[in-house]
C-alpha cells in the first residue's frame, strides 16, 4: 500500500462483499461460505439492509441492480424502479393547487420495486430457496438488530409527527411510547411476520424453487401484500408537507401490472476500462458523460487532492448534471438522445466550453442539434409558498426546521440510500443500490410493518420536459450502481448512496483508482467533494449553482485555489463526503481469481469482508 488507510484493502480468492452496513456484508459473506453464489449472497444481504438500515431503505423501496453472470459471460441490469400509479397525473396534482409532487406521505408512492428485483435475480441466477435468503432478515427483524445513532436521529426528527399524526409509525418506532437508545437492540416483528408469511405461503404453492419464487412474487404484486397496500392507500388520509391530509394513489392494479425487468447496461470505453451503468431512467449515464469529457482534459496529470484535479471534475459534473435535467427520462416514454450524449464528438464540444474559472450558469448541451427542454427552475419557490415548512425538506425529511431565513442552508436528518457489492469465487458479480421506503418517508402500513417509497417527488408537473410525471412511467432516479470491465474482462462492482452526489463521488473514486493507480481503499479514503449546480432531485427541488462542498481534509492551498477559481467553496467535516463500496476481480497467472474489496469509513457503518 502506498499510504495509510482507515482499514486494509481486503484481498481473497474465495469471495468478497462490501456494503454500507457491516451486518449485510457479513450475511452476504456467510452465504458464500455456505455454498451460495454471489446472487444468493446479494439477495440475502439486500434483505438484511432493509432491516438494519430502515432510515435508508425498506421493503417498500426500490433497488436498481447490475449483475455479471460468469456462466453467461454477460452483464445485465435489473430495473427495480417501479412506475407511477395510473391515478398519478400532472393534472391531478395541479388540481390540488400543488407545484410539485409532495416529498413525503402517501401521494408520492410508485410501485415498490425492490422485492421484485431481488427475487428476479434469485430466481434466474441464484441457487438458494427464498426461505433461505430471507432467514437472516427475518431473524434480525424478530430477534433484534443494533440501532446505529443515525436511526435514532431519524426517529427523533419525526417523533412529534409520529405521536400526533402517523400513529402507525409510532407503534413501530416508538416502542412503549419512548424514543429508543442508540446501540440498543431493536425489533421490527411485523416485517418479520410479513416475510415469513410470504416464504411459507410460497413454499406451499410452488412445486420447485423457481415456481416458489414466482408464487412469492404473486403474493407481493397481487396477493395479501398488494391488497394491504391498496386498502391503506385507498382509505387512509395522512398529513404531509402540503399541510393537509391526503390519501394515496397507488392501487392493487398498479402492483399487479408491473414486474421488475431486465435491460442492457449503457457502456462507455475509457482507456483500458469499459464502464457500465443503468439507463437514462437513472442518473447513471451522467457518470459516463463525465468520463467521455474527461478523456479530453489533463485530469490524469494532477495530484488527487489538487485544485486542478477537483476543478476539472467539478466542471464536467456541472455540464453532465445540466444534461441530466434537460434530456434524461424513462426511455420507454421519452426519446432520450443517449448515443449522441455519449459520443466523442459531443464530449469534445462540451469540453471546449470549460474554462479556468468556475461556471456559474446551468448549461445543457444540444446533442444532434436538438434544443434542450428545462422545467421552470423557480418551481421550488412556488412549492414552498404554499407549504408549512415545519413539515420538512428533502430526502425525505419530515421534521421541525430552523427559521425560514436559514433552513435552505441546512440539512436536517436527511434520508439516504444503501449499497452492496458481492463477487464469488466463480467470478459472478453484483452491484445494487437499494433505497426508498425510509421509516420517515410515509406512514407504516400496519398489516405489513413497513412504509412505501416517495420516489414520485423526483418528477416535474410540466408535461413538456423529459422528467415529467406520467402514469405508468418510471420517475428519474438518482440510484446508480456501477460495473466496469478492464481489458475486456469483468473487473469491478461499485456504488454509493448520496442522491445527486452518487455519480460525483464515485467518479472521483474511479479516476483515482483507474487512472492514478490508488488501491480501492486509498481511493475511497481520499478527501472528497461534490458540486451543487442543479435543481435538487428531491422535494422541493431547490436550485443551487456553483457551490462546491469539500471535506476539510483537503490541503488549505487546494481550497484557496478553488475559491480563487470562482467556486463557492463550502468546507464540510473531514469525513463527510461519500459512502462508497467496491469489489474487484482479476484472473491471476496459472488460473483462478484474485478478489479485492473496500468500504467507506465515513459514518462508521460500511464494511468489506472476504477471504
Amino acid at each position: 500500500m502506498n499510504a495509510f488507510t482507515t482499514r486494509p484493502e481486503i484481498l481473497g480468492t474465495f469471495g468478497v462483499a462490501s456494503s454500507t452496513h457491516w451486518l449485510a456484508s457479513q450475511v452476504a459473506m456467510s452465504v458464500l461460505e455456505r455454498g451460495g453464489n454471489a446472487f444468493d449472497a446479494a439477495v440475502a444481504g439486500g434483505f438484511v439492509l432493509q432491516i438494519v438500515e430502515p432510515h435508508l431503505n425498506g421493503p417498500g423501496g426500490e433497488a436498481p441492480i447490475m449483475l455479471w453472470s460468469e456462466n453467461e459471460k454477460r452483464m445485465r441490469v435489473i430495473c427495480g424502479q417501479g412506475p407511477a400509479p395510473a391515478l398519478a397525473t400532472p393534472a391531478f396534482f395541479r388540481e390540488q393547487g400543488l407545484a410539485l409532487v409532495p416529498g413525503v406521505g402517501l401521494l408520492p408512492a410508485t410501485v415498490p420495486g425492490a422485492f421484485g428485483a431481488w427475487l428476479a435475480m434469485l430466481r434466474d441466477y441464484g441457487t438458494w430457496e427464498l426461505e433461505e435468503v430471507l432467514r437472516p432478515a427475518i431473524e434480525y427483524a424478530n430477534n433484534g438488530f443494533p440501532l446505529v445513532p443515525r436511526i435514532v436521529q431519524a426517529i427523533a426528527a419525526v417523533e412529534g409527527l409520529f405521536r400526533s399524526e402517523w400513529t402507525s409509525s409510532a407503534a413501530v418506532w416508538l416502542p412503549d411510547g419512548r424514543l429508543p437508545r442508540p446501540g440498543s437492540l431493536f425489533r421490527t416483528p411485523a416485517i418479520g411476520k410479513t416475510y415469513a408469511r410470504i416464504a411459507a405461503e410460497a413454499a406451499s404453492l410452488g412445486t420447485d424453487r423457481k415456481s416458489r419464487i414466482d408464487a412469492a412474487l404473486s403474493l407481493w404484486h397481487q396477493g395479501f401484500v398488494a391488497r394491504a397496500i391498496d386498502d391503506f392507500y385507498r382509505n387512509e388520509t395522512v398529513l404531509d408537507c402540503t399541510g393537509r391530509r391526503n390519501g394515496g394513489l397507488l392501487r392493487l392494479s398498479d402492483m399487479a401490472d408491473w414486474r421488475a425487468g431486465y435491460e442492457e447496461p449503457v457502456m462507455l470505453d475509457y482507456g483500458r476500462y469499459t464502464v457500465a451503468k443503468c439507463g437514462p431512467w437513472s442518473q447513471g449515464p451522467m457518470f459516463l458523460q463525465q468520463l467521455a469529457m474527461l478523456k479530453h482534459t489533463d485530469v490524469a496529470a494532477h495530484a488527487h487532492d489538487s485544485a486542478a484535479f477537483v476543478h476539472n471534475i467539478a466542471e464536467v459534473a456541472k455540464l453532465a448534471m445540466a444534461d441530466r435535467l434537460a434530456w434524461y427520462g424513462d426511455p420507454a416514454h421519452v426519446d432520450v438522445p443517449l448515443e449522441a450524449l455519449l459520443s466523442d464528438e459531443y464530449a469534445q464540444a462540451r469540453v471546449r466550453s470549460l474554462a479556468a474559472q468556475a461556471s456559474r450558469d446551468l448549461c445543457p448541451g444540444r446533442p444532434s442539434g436538438r434544443e434542450p427542454l428545462l422545467p421552470d427552475l423557480q418551481t421550488s419557490v412556488r412549492a414552498l409558498a404554499g407549504t408549512d415548512v415545519r413539515f420538512g425538506i428533502g430526502e425525505p425529511t419530515f421534521a421541525q426546521l430552523p427559521p425560514v431565513d436559514t433552513w435552505l442552508e441546512r440539512e436536517i436528518f436527511v434520508g439516504d440510500t444503501c449499497h452492496l457489492d458481492v463477487i464469488d469465487r466463480h467470478g459472478n458479480m453484483v452491484a445494487a443500490t437499494p433505497s426508498g421506503g425510509w421509516l420517515s418517508s410515509s406512514p407504516t402500513i400496519p398489516e405489513l410493518g413497513f412504509s412505501l417509497n416517495t420516489r414520485l417527488q423526483m418528477t416535474w408537473l410540466d408535461e413538456n420536459v423529459p422528467g415529467a410525471l406520467q402514469a405508468g412511467k418510471r420517475p428519474n432516479t438518482t440510484l446508480s450502481p456501477g460495473m466496469a470491465l478492464r481489458d475486456g474482462q469483468p473487473y469491478m462492482a461499485f456504488g454509493t448512496p448520496g442522491g445527486d452526489q452518487q455519480d460525483q463521488w464515485t467518479l472521483a473514486f474511479f479516476i483515482r483508482h483507474a487512472v492514478l493507480g490508488m488501491n480501492l481503499q486509498e481511493a475511497i479514503d481520499s478527501p472528497s467533494w461534490h458540486v451543487e449546480h442543479y435543481p435538487a432531485s428531491f422535494w422541493p427541488r431547490s436550485l443551487k449553482t456553483n457551490r462546491l462542498v469539500a471535506e476539510s481534509r483537503f490541503p488549505p492551498e487546494t481550497l484557496a485555489k478553488l475559491s480563487e477559481a470562482g467556486h463557492e467553496v463550502v468546507v464540510g467535516g473531514p469525513w463527510s463526503e461519500g459512502r462508497i463500496s467496491a469489489c474487484t476481480r482479476e484472473t491471476v497467472k496459472g488460473g483462478g481469481l484474485l478478489l479485492r474489496a473496500a468500504a467507506n469509513p465515513r459514518g462508521m457503518q460500511g464494511y468489506a469482508v472476504g477471504r
